[in-house]
């Protein structure tokens, strides 16, 4: 029972993730607009949330340091926020060479609230339904 309401859920769940994660990759372009050489960066959304439901191409399973002895810890990094990040081409160069496009920064960061909202909204009366299923009357 627990696994159906998993398989259920699972994808509203890496849907609010990725645009929290995502939020914070534009927010952190948008602090950044005035910064000399910085370079705008996003994900390719539905890649990653194709590739979290197992959809997609199969993601690698962390990433590890290459190491020249031995005696060396193993250190790995399996982290939820491993995604291939992109830079974004600008559509007028910055002589400073930062390339964060204000306007583009700000439609995608308001496209990504909303979108995020409307996952809530939908996530919220989805257990609204399971919770009234389960009630007796």
């Amino acid at each position: 029972m627990i696994d159906k309401l998993d398989n259920e859920l699972s994808f509203q769940q890496n849907a609010l993730s990725l645009r929290a994660e995502r939020q914070q990759v534009l927010a952190n372009n948008i602090a950044n607009a005035d910064t000399p050489g910085y370079r705008a960066r996003d994900f390719d959304f539905s890649g990653e949330l194709a590739s979290a439901l197992g959809q997609g191409m199969p993601k690698a399973s962390g990433m590890s340091l290459a190491t020249t002895s031995d005696r060396h810890l193993a250190a790995t990094f399996s982290g939820n926020s491993l995604h291939e990040m992109l830079y974004r081409v600008p559509d007028q160069p910055s002589l400073d060479g930062n390339t964060v496009d204000m306007d583009r920064e700000r439609a995608q960061f308001s496209d990504n609230s909303v979108r995020y909202e409307a996952s809530l909204t939908f996530l919220n009366s989805r257990l609204q339904a399971l919770k009234t299923a389960m009630q007796s009357e």
